[in-house]
């Protein structure tokens, strides 16, 4: 994985695991242990979810760049779909809390969403390539007289 990636991953995972952490130790004083279980599950679950989109996207956007954007919105789509499938699912377990865990999703979700935003804008990611071997001679661009 190219370090640039790296990094956005970093700078978007990591509020999104602190925001968990808070929502487990909140969690974990209002509801009790399940509670704090239920929203580390949320927030691993939405790390996990999401940052394998943000992998899979960075290395659409290097391979077929013309469906960058189309498969953004494919993907954001797909991912909400995925969370809400898997909240579904877990809606009446007795591992972890249901409500701790949803709000947990959520919220991490949220930031992830909102760290990813601002990461992308901060990055300064080349969108033309610059090729080292025919930068080296200046083209001729107008009429020769």
């Amino acid at each position: 994985m190219p370090s640039n990636d790296v990094r956005i991953l970093a700078k978007v995972a990591v509020p999104t695991a602190a925001v968990g952490a808070v929502a487990a130790v909140v969690s974990g004083l209002l509801v009790g242990g399940k509670g704090a279980v239920g929203s580390v599950v949320a927030a691993v679950v939405t790390i996990l979810f999401m940052g394998i989109g943000l992998i899979v996207l960075q290395r659409t956007a290097k391979s077929l760049p013309h469906l960058f954007q189309a498969m953004g919105l494919m993907l954001y789509a797909a991912q909400i779909l995925l969370l809400f499938i898997f909240l579904a699912a877990f809606k009446n377990t007795s591992l972890f809390h249901p409500k701790a865990f949803a709000f947990t999703l959520v919220a991490t979700t949220l930031v992830w969403i909102g760290a990813q935003t601002y990461a992308h804008m901060k990055s300064k990611i080349l969108y033309v390539e610059p090729d080292s071997s025919e930068g080296s001679k200046p083209e001729k661009t107008g009429p020769s007289s």
